[in-house]
């Protein structure tokens, strides 16, 4: 909505607005493409441009699509489910958010996953069992190692804690 706003208040028509993703019809002269960064920058938001850096958002919001707001344990693996949406391979896709995060898929996935883990323990309305099937790990024993390994803490010590800590999903 904001940016429907923001290219309305220019004068600027569009054809297709899509999370990360607008189509404008006119080309943008220097200094629309200035003002309409600028705007965007005041609400939050940022132009992209580099081909690479939206592919890089696309595959973060897949991965906390599929980690935070899916209810179920996903049907097929992740770097599957990636390579399908996007319609990339895989190695290519790992690759390049590699050079440009500085970390893998399967860590950032992972770095959510644990996330997501604290949120269900904080929320306390599911077993260790329940969080464990239902982020699609093997075991509880897994979920356990991963999430020590990540956090320092087991997830029996993070529930018992006064205060926990999670991260902010734009800061994972």
């Amino acid at each position: 909505m904001i940016v429907k706003s923001e290219l309305e208040n220019m004068g600027l028509h569009y054809t297709k607005i899509e999370l990360g993703e607008v189509e404008i019809t006119e080309e943008l002269s220097t200094e629309n493409y200035h003002k309409l960064n600028i705007a965007l920058l005041r609400t939050g938001l940022e132009l992209m441009d580099d081909k690479r850096s939206v592919l890089i958002e696309k595959i973060k919001s897949l991965i906390i699509e599929m980690v935070h707001y899916s209810d179920e344990a996903p049907q097929v693996n992740y770097s599957q489910y990636i390579s399908e949406k996007l319609h990339y391979e895989y190695n290519y896709l790992s690759n390049i958010f590699s050079q440009v995060k500085g970390v893998t898929i399967e860590h950032f996935i992972i770095l959510h996953k644990i996330e997501r883990v604290k949120e269900l323990i904080i929320y306390d309305e599911l077993s260790l069992s329940e969080i464990s099937y239902k982020l699609g790990y093997s075991s509880v024993g897994h979920l356990s190692r991963q999430f020590k390994k990540t956090t320092g803490l087991t997830p029996t010590f993070f529930k018992s804690m006064k205060s926990r800590g999670r991260t902010p999903l734009d800061e994972v």
